[in-house]
C-alpha cells in the first residue's frame, strides 16, 4: 500500500512547514485527491490514523484528515467530446479512440493545514 508512504511524505512536509511557523501541533490537514491520481482515499485515511496514533506529540487530540475528491475530466483531442474517464488512458465515449487529454482528476496535493502552538 503506497498510501502509507504518501501520507508519510505529506506529514513530513506539513510538520516541517508548521515547525518553521512555530506551530507545534497539527489539528487538521486538507488534501485534494484526484479520482485517477492512483491514491485511494480510504487507504490514505487509514494511514493518517496510524501515523496520528503513533505520533501523538505532533497532533492535537482529534486531529483530522479532510479529503476533497477532484472529479476526473478529459477531452478528446480528435472529436472534442468531454467525458469523465475512469483511468488515465480511456476510450473516448464518442469516437471510441484512446485520444483523451486529461483536464482534471490527477491532482494529489496538500490544500491546507491547521495547527496550534501546543499551549
Amino acid at each position: 500500500m503506497h498510501e502509507m508512504a504518501l501520507m508519510g511524505d505529506i506529514l513530513q512536509l506539513v510538520h516541517e512547514d508548521a515547525a518553521s511557523r512555530g506551530i507545534e501541533k497539527i489539528e487538521k490537514i486538507e488534501i485534494i485527491v484526484g479520482e485517477i491520481s492512483n491514491a485511494m482515499p480510504d487507504s490514505l485515511r487509514m494511514a493518517f490514523d496510524i501515523y496520528r496514533d503513533q505520533n501523538l506529540h505532533l497532533f492535537t487530540t482529534g486531529a483530522e484528515l479532510v479529503i476533497h475528491i477532484e472529479e476526473a475530466k478529459a477531452s478528446c483531442v480528435l472529436c472534442g467530446s468531454e467525458y469523465r474517464p475512469d483511468m488515465k488512458i480511456a476510450l473516448c465515449p464518442s469516437c471510441h479512440i484512446p485520444s483523451g487529454k486529461v483536464m482534471a482528476g490527477e491532482t494529489f496535493q496538500v490544500l491546507s493545514y491547521e495547527g496550534s502552538n501546543g499551549k
